[in-house]
Protein backbone atom coordinates (compact mmCIF):
# COMPACT_ATOMS: atom_id res chain seq x y z
CA UNK A 1 0.00 0.00 0.00
CA UNK A 2 1.14 3.67 -0.34
CA UNK A 3 2.23 5.52 2.05
CA UNK A 4 -0.27 8.29 3.34
CA UNK A 5 0.98 9.45 6.98
CA UNK A 6 4.21 9.91 8.59
CA UNK A 7 4.05 9.89 12.39
CA UNK A 8 7.49 11.46 14.47
CA UNK A 9 8.64 10.97 18.14
CA UNK A 10 9.37 14.02 19.59
CA UNK A 11 12.36 13.71 22.37
CA UNK A 12 15.33 11.97 20.26
CA UNK A 13 14.32 12.56 17.24
CA UNK A 14 13.18 16.12 16.66
CA UNK A 15 14.13 17.71 20.24
CA UNK A 16 17.82 16.41 20.98
CA UNK A 17 20.29 16.82 23.68
CA UNK A 18 22.82 18.08 21.13
CA UNK A 19 25.29 20.10 24.33
CA UNK A 20 26.35 17.81 27.37
CA UNK A 21 27.84 20.51 29.44
CA UNK A 22 24.89 21.72 31.03
CA UNK A 23 23.84 18.72 31.67
CA UNK A 24 27.16 17.26 32.91
CA UNK A 25 27.45 20.43 34.82
CA UNK A 26 24.25 20.08 36.52
CA UNK A 27 25.07 16.82 37.86
CA UNK A 28 28.69 17.93 39.04
CA UNK A 29 26.90 20.43 41.01
CA UNK A 30 24.66 17.37 42.94
CA UNK A 31 27.61 15.21 43.21
CA UNK A 32 25.55 12.67 40.49
CA UNK A 33 26.71 11.08 37.52
CA UNK A 34 25.52 12.19 35.02
CA UNK A 35 23.44 8.78 34.25
CA UNK A 36 21.98 9.34 37.24
CA UNK A 37 20.89 12.32 36.97
CA UNK A 38 19.05 11.25 33.55
CA UNK A 39 17.50 8.42 35.66
CA UNK A 40 16.33 10.98 38.24
CA UNK A 41 14.50 12.83 35.48
CA UNK A 42 12.90 9.90 33.19
CA UNK A 43 12.96 6.98 34.68
CA UNK A 44 11.41 7.48 38.19
CA UNK A 45 7.68 7.14 38.98
CA UNK A 46 6.71 10.49 38.81
CA UNK A 47 8.27 10.41 34.94
CA UNK A 48 6.06 7.53 34.43
CA UNK A 49 2.86 9.09 35.84
CA UNK A 50 3.41 12.23 34.11
CA UNK A 51 3.69 10.77 30.83
CA UNK A 52 0.24 9.03 31.40
CA UNK A 53 -1.32 12.60 32.51
CA UNK A 54 -1.90 11.16 36.45
CA UNK A 55 0.82 14.05 37.83
CA UNK A 56 1.30 17.46 36.31
CA UNK A 57 5.01 18.00 35.23
CA UNK A 58 6.00 20.89 38.27
CA UNK A 59 4.43 17.94 40.50
CA UNK A 60 7.60 15.63 38.55
CA UNK A 61 9.94 18.31 38.92
CA UNK A 62 9.59 19.17 42.49
CA UNK A 63 9.36 15.47 43.13
CA UNK A 64 12.94 15.37 41.31
CA UNK A 65 14.09 18.06 43.56
CA UNK A 66 13.10 16.42 46.89
CA UNK A 67 14.97 12.86 45.36
CA UNK A 68 18.16 15.21 44.86
CA UNK A 69 17.85 16.84 48.02
CA UNK A 70 17.60 20.34 46.58
CA UNK A 71 15.07 22.58 48.30
CA UNK A 72 11.90 23.61 46.14
CA UNK A 73 13.23 27.10 45.36
CA UNK A 74 15.61 25.40 43.23
CA UNK A 75 13.05 23.29 41.01
CA UNK A 76 13.39 25.90 37.92
CA UNK A 77 17.17 26.34 37.91
CA UNK A 78 17.56 22.43 37.90
CA UNK A 79 14.82 21.94 35.27
CA UNK A 80 16.40 24.90 33.20
CA UNK A 81 19.94 23.46 33.57
CA UNK A 82 18.86 20.45 32.44
CA UNK A 83 17.34 20.93 29.09
CA UNK A 84 19.64 23.89 28.22
CA UNK A 85 21.54 21.89 26.00
CA UNK A 86 18.30 20.76 23.83
CA UNK A 87 17.94 21.73 20.63
CA UNK A 88 15.04 21.60 17.96
CA UNK A 89 15.51 20.05 14.85
CA UNK A 90 14.65 23.35 12.65
CA UNK A 91 15.71 21.75 9.04
CA UNK A 92 13.75 18.12 10.33
CA UNK A 93 10.74 19.98 10.81
CA UNK A 94 11.18 22.33 7.48
CA UNK A 95 11.04 18.72 5.63
CA UNK A 96 8.05 17.40 7.67
CA UNK A 97 6.23 20.78 6.31
CA UNK A 98 7.37 20.27 3.22
CA UNK A 99 5.33 16.50 3.20
CA UNK A 100 2.11 18.67 3.68
CA UNK A 101 -0.42 18.74 1.91
CA UNK A 102 0.55 15.22 0.10
CA UNK A 103 0.94 13.24 3.07
CA UNK A 104 -0.50 13.73 6.67
CA UNK A 105 1.59 14.62 9.02
CA UNK A 106 1.56 13.65 13.24
CA UNK A 107 3.51 12.69 15.98
CA UNK A 108 3.26 9.79 18.60
CA UNK A 109 5.53 11.03 21.56
CA UNK A 110 6.00 9.82 25.09
CA UNK A 111 5.92 13.42 26.76
CA UNK A 112 4.74 14.85 29.55
CA UNK A 113 1.69 17.25 29.79
CA UNK A 114 3.63 20.27 28.98
CA UNK A 115 4.66 18.60 25.87
CA UNK A 116 1.80 20.42 23.64
CA UNK A 117 2.27 23.54 24.98
CA UNK A 118 5.90 24.03 24.12
CA UNK A 119 5.43 22.88 20.38
CA UNK A 120 2.50 25.64 20.32
CA UNK A 121 4.89 27.82 22.33
CA UNK A 122 7.94 26.52 20.17
CA UNK A 123 5.67 27.38 16.72
CA UNK A 124 6.39 24.03 15.18
CA UNK A 125 2.79 23.26 15.47
CA UNK A 126 1.94 24.07 12.25
CA UNK A 127 3.98 20.66 11.47
CA UNK A 128 1.68 18.41 12.56
CA UNK A 129 -1.67 17.26 11.05
CA UNK A 130 -2.27 15.50 14.47
CA UNK A 131 -0.48 15.30 18.19
CA UNK A 132 -0.85 12.24 19.98
CA UNK A 133 0.67 12.85 23.13
CA UNK A 134 0.66 10.01 25.70
CA UNK A 135 0.05 12.12 28.81
CA UNK A 136 -3.07 13.24 26.85
CA UNK A 137 -4.19 9.80 25.88
CA UNK A 138 -2.83 7.79 29.35
CA UNK A 139 -1.35 5.49 27.22
CA UNK A 140 2.63 4.97 26.49
CA UNK A 141 4.54 3.84 23.47
CA UNK A 142 5.08 0.74 22.98
CA UNK A 143 1.45 -0.25 24.02
CA UNK A 144 -0.42 -0.52 20.90
CA UNK A 145 -3.27 1.74 21.40
CA UNK A 146 -1.21 4.62 21.12
CA UNK A 147 -0.23 3.87 17.50
CA UNK A 148 -4.03 3.06 17.17
CA UNK A 149 -5.22 6.27 18.25
CA UNK A 150 -2.61 8.08 15.92
CA UNK A 151 -3.99 6.43 13.25
CA UNK A 152 -7.48 6.41 13.99
CA UNK A 153 -7.01 10.01 13.96
CA UNK A 154 -4.91 10.59 10.84
CA UNK A 155 -7.57 7.98 9.42
CA UNK A 156 -5.48 5.96 7.86
CA UNK A 157 -4.52 1.97 8.08
CA UNK A 158 -1.37 0.90 9.91
CA UNK A 159 -0.06 -0.13 6.43
CA UNK A 160 -0.51 3.48 4.89
CA UNK A 161 1.79 4.99 7.75
CA UNK A 162 5.49 5.28 8.61
CA UNK A 163 6.92 5.67 11.85
CA UNK A 164 10.32 7.25 12.87
CA UNK A 165 11.21 6.97 16.92
CA UNK A 166 14.87 6.50 18.56
CA UNK A 167 13.74 3.78 20.46
CA UNK A 168 13.87 0.31 18.83
CA UNK A 169 11.06 -1.23 21.12
CA UNK A 170 8.63 1.42 19.84
CA UNK A 171 9.72 0.85 15.97
CA UNK A 172 9.19 -2.74 16.49
CA UNK A 173 5.78 -2.16 17.87
CA UNK A 174 4.66 -0.04 15.29
CA UNK A 175 6.36 -2.41 12.41
CA UNK A 176 4.26 -5.59 14.43
CA UNK A 177 1.29 -3.54 13.73
CA UNK A 178 1.94 -3.18 10.41
CA UNK A 179 3.27 0.34 10.20
CA UNK A 180 6.73 1.09 8.51
CA UNK A 181 9.33 1.67 11.43
CA UNK A 182 12.41 3.65 11.16
CA UNK A 183 14.92 3.53 14.01
CA UNK A 184 16.42 7.29 14.14
CA UNK A 185 20.31 7.57 14.46
CA UNK A 186 20.82 10.87 12.70
CA UNK A 187 18.79 13.19 10.21
CA UNK A 188 20.30 12.52 7.36
CA UNK A 189 20.68 8.46 7.09
CA UNK A 190 16.79 9.05 8.89
CA UNK A 191 15.87 11.19 5.69
CA UNK A 192 17.89 8.86 3.08
CA UNK A 193 15.58 5.45 4.63
CA UNK A 194 12.50 7.90 4.43
CA UNK A 195 12.59 9.10 1.09
CA UNK A 196 12.91 5.49 0.31
CA UNK A 197 9.76 4.85 1.73
CA UNK A 198 8.23 8.00 0.19
CA UNK A 199 9.30 8.22 -3.42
Amino acid sequence: MSVKAVFFDIGGVIIRTEYQAPREHLAERLNLTSEDLYKAVFESETSRKASLGTVSEDEHWEAVTRKLGRPNDEVKSIRDEFFAGDVIDQGLLDFIRSLRPRYKTGVISNAWPGMRPYIVKNKFDDAFDSLTISAEVGVMKPQPKIFHLALEQAKVQASEAVFVDDMPANVESANTLGMRGILFRDPHKTLIELKMFLD
